[in-house]
């Protein structure tokens, strides 16, 4: 057991006798180190008395030090095997101090520090240079590598502090070692008379070491003098530096491995660990260090140039380990695992090493060192039994475990429990197995050692227990009449301000209320108690203030009365004034060793940052006596710690006051007093950093001061029952709207004595609790209070008087013994239960059996020395062909029962049967006038094959035995069976057959005679679902016994474990709640009644009953209002937007919700609501949306408790377009109150394959205009537009590319103007042309045949062609292949395909395909017979036609129409001549044939050219000529006319000269 710590040696609540010499041996050398020590200051071993400019120089040369450290890497080598000595002296220190239980004032050492005269790696501190410098000027920072994190206070036990003080011890020594720490000359003369000779000793060498080290004074400055560049460099580089990009947590480069080697071989485990500083490794054992000094020479541990290594010598079966490696440095620590098994020769064991409680194989080794046990009898001798004890006494709890079979060195493991909780052993209790006794003792008991405490023995996979009630009694009161302890003091919440504790109030309260509670705080380390709070509390529960930041503290609590204060409580565990994180993180990483104080560091903070306001600011509890604030810190704060200001004011004003305006809140939560009781405050927090305060919070919802949990009411029906001579079962109903609860006290009184005594004095859980220690035969009464923190409840009513007696008897002796397998040496029997179990449930069996020879019985013997469970039972070590006799008698709480009578006789010989045995252990229950539920136990002998299914039979019980009749006839899987089809009244008797694959077997005992017949009051499982939805199976029974209880099964399989399955019986109620039903509860559910006849029942819950089940919980939990039709929306006419839903129906009294954006929404002017509560229809009208109405619109409908709700989102794509909608039919209807178009512009193409642009229009008047325009340009129309049926149009005859555009038509006249376009290009465009081009394609005309000259033309005319329509000519379903030729083309009209010269390979049919782009249009024509032959004739006719056409004689050009020639001048003229054969040429004037002279010339030359000349012209000359050329195949003319003029001045004489001579001749 671990002693008691220091800081509790004063506590009056405790005997000073528990604690350890040892401890108290080092504590008073501690009391001793403190006082004498010269520079012990506050509890640290860093303080030096030494003036601070000595330990400037020494940082100096610290610094100097460690920047060298870099520079001389190759000293490493040297200085690993320096630290490697080290290490083990450190481990030394570390493994005497654990083994000792030192703490670390018990090794105190006063020494300082100086610059060692070799040249080394020098340490790195762990403080930045700020840092250092914020530290007193004697202050020395200790440097370390910690084995443990250890931060003093917060560790949870005390067991690892002491721990962590010898981890320190070695750490230190460690320190001391390797910095070469040696005491000055001076501080050796100061102790000169306070030390012994062997300190005189110790300074002699300290003076020659420092002798020595003037000697390499020289060699060390000119180090420093070398390195003083490089040392302000890195003093300056490092001042900005953040360490930790330096260092890094332990990793493992190479990880130790698992081995498995025979007994007395060597194993050796290696790793390899690296980061920096460089980490310390430890090898640990099953968690527990592995101590070389006390094993010698069984472990060597090395660790060389990084690599550490565990040799275990001589492995022996103990060895068989986990085995860990530990790697610590400041950054953090890690582990790696190996498993070591030590594997022995069978035969070799070793018998010295399995000595009582020295070795236990652990629980998961089910097997024996020899082989399987087939199973283990447990059970207990010398029990403990119900156990009565004092506070502060001591007591023992034990038994003894008897093992059958005993295997030797195979121990059981045991296991202690306290209410189903396992019990650690602490300095309270401790545990012991002496290798047959197991033992639980309390050193000091205390009230919350009260409850029920068990021993298991468990055996590989098997185990038993034994349990047994602990109840302890108050202390006797320093102060008669003053109030016991209270109990389970806890330490809740703990933060830098405050600690919440919490307590459960006794139950005695020394005969007068209690007024409340004293809260006292004790810092860790200290034996000081201080009392937190100057008026009693009465909640149990307060949070202790005043707390310093980082200390640790333990609590107690005392209650009082008006007579006194109580003895205090038992202390709390140790708890720390840190924020959870901050503890957490303090876990995480080593820091210094304890120096009574936690320094915490932060950033440099960001100036100028003013912390914005907390958030989530919530009052998270309220009493009469505090109020507890919590929120969250603001996330604009920057880098520096912020703090918190509480400010509260009044409800109804603005009046803030500050809380706590001395010491700022660091943590944010916040616990307020001195509020008047029943007033109401709000409240709210401001920020506060170097740069200011910042706006305060939220304010938070009003809070009255008062207790917001109230004391519960007290329990009612208070039953109690029989159980014992000395006890009495209490049951109780809890009370109504009881909130969280702690428990029960009960209290007890003998009739007339008018005295209470409690029962309890921990309150218990649960509304049944046992009272033990009643006087047999004494008749007592019962109370009962419940508890919680706000207090005890009055006292229940009064129970019914009780007499204390034992209710219960032995049970009646069983029967139909039966055998139900036989061996050759062993058999098994089977029998029924007793018909009366005696008001108790049969706890086992003992069987007793006999030999009968010649029908002589012998002596009877035990079958069996620990009750067995089953009906069934295999006696084994039989004789062979030996007839037996057997007996079984029944065995409860109450005691062993009557044997039963003496079986037939049945002899022991082996069973060859290849058919199953009989089924056993038949029993019917659920029994009604048509069914009854019939189950039995698969039969011990499966015969040669396994079981696979059972017949039953049936016939009424006075039938003959040829009467039996099968109930089904396929096999049955499993063991029970609902029989149908009963008649009622009538008595039937049972059987049951196996069957496997050689047959069926021989049948079972017969189950019954059984009536089928309802009984009077009998009731059924009843299905039930309450109003939150849970579902429930419920039976309720009139016709219990005070013992009976009820049993649930699915499948006729118990429930007890299910965890989806929650049983609660109230008296003859009972009911089986499913905590989530689903397809895995599909089943039989029935409940039974222990110790009645037979009442049972059963519920079938199928498929479809589930489906209901669901459905109907579903209804019930979350009843909803019917829905008909969802929330929609739809827009109106003027551009209304209507939201509406439909509900099935409403009454009266239901009321709409309307939210938007999850707000509440109102009628006003933006929304009108309307509800029609006969149609159940909800409305809700917009005039206009706008873009902060896009969003989520929730219609919530509340019709008493049935809810509904409807949801609609419009949000992104959705609301865009029905706003765009909404928009659009509001101008629709502000467009139609003038002219306006009822139908837009759209096209149609016309059978004349012209394409019309119509739309319809309305609402219009006389002075309406309408204009059309293409791409914005007006389009001149011939005709006025008449509106004749309001349709206007627009003709666009042959449509083509260039009809391509935006068409556009508009309405106008004095009330408005209104217009439609309509686009024609790209896709439309194409859509358009495609329709025309197919209403072209279906104008085209059956294909015809032409003859011409150069070969037959097919062709075929259209209304007009285009472009866009592609024609494609196949031949014979051949598409042509185009060449000189064959040709395709269009003409006009005309779409035709010209074959040239064509042969008889042309003929056949001629598909011509018109493709409008999406669909093809064909012609066809048959080129064929006689229509070939008509059309090839006439190309032949034609052809010659040409050829004379081509041929023949003809004036190719060169001869005008008319020459017009001055007289005199000459003429020439020439003209090609064509012609083949070359055509004969001849002249002709005025139609006569015309020779050629010297005036005339005509020549013909070349066969080609002909020449016309006349050197003079003459007026005779002029006349009418013809050029006349001819061959065989025909001849022409070539006319023209020369027309010869005389000049003017020639003609006016030649007209005088006639004139004269006429004169002349008169």
């Amino acid at each position: 057991m671990m002693s008691l710590p220091f800081y509790q040696k004063l506590h009056q609540h405790y005997d000073r006798s528990y604690r350890n010499r040892d401890l108290s041996t080092t504590m008073s050398q501690y009391q001793q180190e403190k006082k004498s020590s010269a520079i012990y200051t506050h509890g640290s071993t860093a303080y030096s008395s030494r003036s601070s400019a000595a330990h400037r120089q020494e940082s100096a040369a610290f610094s100097q030090a460690s920047a060298a450290s870099y520079q001389h890497q190759a000293s490493r080598a040297s200085e690993f095997a320096l630290s490697s000595a080290a290490s083990h002296k450190a481990a030394s220190a570390y493994d005497y101090g654990y083994s000792h239980g030192l703490t670390d004032s018990s090794l105190m050492l006063d020494y300082s520090s100086k610059l060692s005269p070799q040249t080394k790696r020098a340490k790195k501190s762990l403080l930045s240079g700020e840092e250092k410098e914020n530290l007193p000027s004697d202050y020395l920072v200790p440097i370390f590598s910690g084995r443990q994190v250890h931060v003093s206070g917060i560790t949870d036990t005390e067991e690892q502090r002491i721990k962590e003080a010898a981890a320190y011890i070695a750490q230190r020594n460690l320190l001391a070692s390797e910095e070469g720490v040696t005491a000055s000359k001076q501080s050796s003369v100061s102790k000169q008379s306070s030390v012994s000779k062997q300190s005189m000793s110790t300074l002699h060498q300290e003076e020659a070491f420092e002798k020595k080290s003037r000697k390499v004074a020289i060699r060390e400055k000119a180090d420093h003098l070398s390195l003083k560049k490089t040392l302000e460099e890195t003093e300056a580089f490092h001042k900005k530096l953040n360490e930790d990009n330096l260092l890094h947590a332990p990793e493992f480069v190479i990880k130790p491995r698992s081995h498995t080697v025979w007994e007395k071989e060597n194993v050796k485990l290696h790793c390899s660990v690296a980061g920096w500083p460089e980490p310390r490794l430890t090898w640990y054992k099953n968690q527990v260090p592995i101590n070389v000094q006390a094993h010698p020479g069984k472990y060597i541990i090395e660790s060389r140039y990084g690599m550490h290594t565990l040799e275990i010598n001589a492995c022996d079966f103990e060895d068989t380990a986990q085995y860990r490696a530990s790697a610590m440095n400041a950054k953090g620590e890690l582990s790696a695992y190996a498993s070591v098994v030590v594997k022995r020769y069978k035969g070799e064991l070793d018998d010295t090493r399995f000595h009582s409680g020295a070795f236990t194989l652990p629980p998961s080794f089910a097997v024996t060192p020899y082989g399987y046990a087939s199973r283990f009898e447990i059970h207990f001798d010398d029990k403990f039994e119900v156990s009565f004890g004092r506070e502060g006494e001591t007591m023992s709890l034990g038994c003894r475990v008897v093992i059958t079979p005993e295997i030797k060195h195979f121990q059981p493991e045991i296991q202690w429990y306290r209410n189903g909780v396992p019990v650690s052993p602490s300095k309270w209790v401790q545990t012991h197995w002496s290798g047959d006794r197991a033992t639980l003792t309390f050193s000091h008991l205390n009230k919350e050692d009260e409850g029920l405490y068990t021993v298991r023995a468990r055996m590989g996979e098997y185990y038993e227990q034994y349990s047994a009630y602990v109840f302890v009694r108050d202390a006797d009161a320093e102060i008669e009449g003053a109030p016991a302890s209270p109990l389970d003091v806890v330490c809740l919440d703990a933060n830098k301000d405050y600690i919440i504790i919490t307590w459960k109030q006794p139950a005695v309260d020394g005969g007068s209320p209690i007024l409340g509670y004293f809260i006292d705080k004790c810092e860790v380390g200290t034996d000081t108690w201080s009392q937190c709070n100057d008026i009693p509390v009465k909640f149990a529960r307060f949070p202790v203030t005043g707390l310093i930041e980082g200390r640790s503290y333990i609590f107690r609590v005392r209650a009082v009365n008006k007579v006194g204060i109580g003895l205090p409580s038992r202390v709390s565990e140790p708890v720390a004034a840190l924020d959870p994180a901050e503890k957490a993180r303090l876990k995480s990483r080593p820091s210094a060793p304890w120096t009574g104080q936690i320094i915490v560091t932060e950033e440099e903070p960001t100036e100028g940052v003013v912390p914005g306001p907390p958030t989530d600011l919530s009052v998270i509890e309220a009493t009469q006596s505090y109020v507890v604030l919590s929120w969250k810190p603001p996330s604009q704060r920057g880098h520096e710690g912020i703090l918190y200001f509480v400010e509260k004011c009044e409800a109804g004003t603005e009046n803030w006051q500050r809380v706590n305006t001395e010491l700022p809140v660091k943590s944010p939560r916040f616990a307020l007093f001195d509020l008047a009781e029943g007033k109401s405050y709000r409240f709210r927090v401001r920020c506060s950093n170097s740069a200011g305060v910042g706006e305060p919070s939220e304010a938070t919802e009003v809070t009255v001061v008062g207790d917001k949990l109230d004391i519960p009411k007290p329990p009612s029906n208070i039953i109690p029952s029989r159980n014992t001579d000395t006890s009495v079962v209490v049951t109780w109903e809890e009370p109504k709207d009881a909130k969280e609860l702690v428990g029960y006290y009960i209290e007890s009184s003998i009739v007339g004595s008018g005295k209470w005594e409690p029962c309890n004095n921990n309150p218990v859980k649960g509304t049944r609790f046992t009272c033990h220690g009643l006087k047999t035969g004494q008749s007592y009464i019962f109370r009962v209070r419940a508890v919680n923190a706000a207090g005890l409840s009055e006292y229940s009513q009064n129970s019914e008087a009780i007499e204390v007696k034992a209710a219960i008897a032995p049970p009646s002796p069983p029967c139909d013994i039966t055998c139900l397998e036989s061996f050759r040496d062993s058999m098994v029997l089977g029998w029924k239960q007793p018909d009366k179990t005696g008001g108790a449930e049969i706890t086992g069996y003992y069987v007793n059996y006999r030999e009968v020879i010649d029908g002589v019985p012998g002596r009877w013997r035990e079958a069996n020395i620990k009750a067995i469970s089953d009906e069934a039972y295999k006696i084994s070590n039989l004789k062979e062909n030996m007839v037996y006799q057997f007996q079984v008698a029944a065995i409860n709480i109450a005691g062993l029962g009557a044997p039963s009578a003496v079986s037939p006789s049945f002899k022991c010989e082996e069973w060859t049967i290849a058919v199953p045995g009989p089924p056993h252990s038949l029993k019917y229950s659920q029994v009604r006038k048509t069914s009854l539920v019939l189950q039995w136990k698969p039969p011990i002998h499966s015969g040669r094959t396994p079981v696979t299914g059972y017949f039953v039979d049936i016939k009424e019980a006075s039938a003959r035995e040829d009467r039996w009749r099968g109930l089904n006839q396929a096999a049955l899987k499993h063991t029970y069976l609902k029989v149908q089809g009963l008649k009622e009244g009538e008595s039937y008797v049972f059987r049951v057959r196996a069957i496997n694959q050689a047959g069926v077997g021989k049948p079972s005992d017969l189950a019954g005679p059984v009536v089928a017949e309802t009984r009077p009051g009998t009731k059924e499982v009843v299905v039930s679902v309450d109003d939150n939805g849970i579902i429930s199976l419920n039976f309720e029974c009139d016709q219990m016994a005070p013992s009976s209880e009820f049993t649930w099964s699915k499948d006729y399989v118990p429930t007890e474990d299910s965890p989806r399955l929650e049983v609660e019986s109230k008296g003859n109620k009972t009911k089986m709640t499913f905590k989530d039903l689903g397809t895995e509860d599909l089943g039989i559910y029935s409940c039974d009644v222990t110790d009645t006849d037979g009442i049972a029942s059963s519920y079938l819950i199928d498929e479809e009953e589930l489906k209901r089940l669901l459905a109907l919980s579903q209804e019930h939990k979350f009843p909803t209002v019917p829905v008909k039709s969802e929330l929609a929306v739809e827009i109106l006419e003027k551009g209304q937007v209507r939201f509406w839903m439909q509900a099935e129906k409403l009454s009266a009294n239901a009321k709409v919700n309307y939210i938007f954006n999850e707000k509440e929404i109102f009628e006003g002017p933006k929304y009108k609501m309307h509800i029609d509560r006969n149609t159940g229809i909800i409305e809700m009208f917009m005039e206009k949306l706008q873009d902060e109405d896009e969003g989520t619109y929730t219609f919530q409908v509340q019709d008493g408790r049935a809810t509904g709700h409807s949801t609609l989102v419009l949000i992104g794509d959705v609301y865009k377009k029905l706003q765009k909608e909404a928009e659009f039919q509001r101008q629709e209807w502000i467009r139609k109150q003038g002219p306006h178009f009822a139908e837009y512009l759209s096209w149609e193409v016309t059978g004349e394959c012209n394409v019309l642009l119509k739309c319809k229009v309305a609402n219009i008047k006389k002075e309406t205009s309408i204009v059309w325009y293409k791409d914005d340009r007006e389009i001149s129309v011939d005709e006025k537009h008449d509106f004749k049926d309001g349709i206007c149009t627009l003709l666009i005859t042959e449509f083509s590319k260039k009809d391509a555009g935006i068409y556009e038509v508009v309405l106008k006249d004095d009330r408005g103007k209104d217009k439609s376009r309509l686009k024609l290009v790209d896709e439309a465009f194409k859509e358009l042309m495609t329709e025309v081009c197919k209403t072209i394609a279906l104008s085209a005309t059956d294909l015809k045949i032409q003859s011409t000259a150069e070969g037959i033309r097919l062709y075929s005319f259209v209304t007009y062609y285009v472009d866009d329509l592609k024609v494609n000519w196949s031949h014979n379903g051949t598409a042509i292949k185009y060449s000189d030729r064959v040709k395709s083309g269009v003409t006009g009209e005309q779409i035709w395909l010209q074959i040239n010269e064509p042969t008889p390979n042309d003929k056949g049919k001629y598909v011509m395909e018109l493709f409008d782009g999406k669909t093809g249009h064909q012609k066809m024509v048959d080129l064929s017979g006689q229509a070939y032959d008509e059309a090839f004739a006439e190309f032949q006719r034609l052809k010659q036609a040409a050829i004379a056409e081509k041929n023949r004689a003809r004036v190719v050009g060169g001869l005008p129409d008319v020459v017009t020639i001055q007289e005199g001048k000459a003429l020439n003229l020439t003209c090609i001549v064509w012609g083949d054969p070359t055509p004969e040429v001849s002249w002709l004037k005025n139609e006569k044939l015309l020779a050629s002279d010297e005036h005339c010339n005509l020549k013909f030359e070349a066969g080609k050219t002909a020449y016309f000349t006349i050197s003079g012209v003459r007026t005779s000359d002029s006349g009418r000529y013809g050029l006349v050329v001819k061959n065989k195949y025909g001849s022409e003319i070539s006319d023209f006319t020369v027309s010869v003029f005389i000049p003017e001045e020639e003609a006016r004489s030649v007209a005088e000269e006639p004139q004269k001579g006429n004169k002349k001749a008169k």
